[in-house]
Parts: structure tokens; sequence; C-alpha cells
């Protein structure tokens, strides 16, 4: 149900790299989608996050 493998298949092998690769990349893509969403209808709160991520970065030490 909703693009998964039904019970039994999931039984029956386990799950492969690229199966697993293949979710994870789109996962990424619909993560990044849905944060330049937020930042399109949330542009002050999208700046303050890049502000408190730019100080993050330049306190940060190696």
């Amino acid at each position: 149900m909703h693009g998964r493998r039904d019970t039994l298949d999931a039984l029956d092998a386990p799950e492969t790299d690229e199966e697993r690769r293949r979710r994870r990349a789109q996962f990424l893509r619909e993560l990044h989608e849905a944060k330049a969403l937020r930042d399109r209808v949330q542009p002050r709160r999208a700046r303050a996050a890049r502000m408190r991520q730019a100080m993050r970065m330049r306190t940060f030490r190696w």
C-alpha cells in the first residue's frame, strides 16, 4: 500500500542495497523540495534560519 511492497514480499526477500539507496534518494529529494517550499512561503523564518546556520559555521572549531 502507498508504494510499499506487500508484507509477504518483504518477508520473502530482504531489501537490497540498491532499493535502500533508491528510497533514500527519493526521501532526500522530497525533503529538499519541502524545505525549498517552506523557504518560499516563510521568507523571514528562512532568512533567520540561514543566519543561525551562518553563525554556527563561523563559531565551529576545526
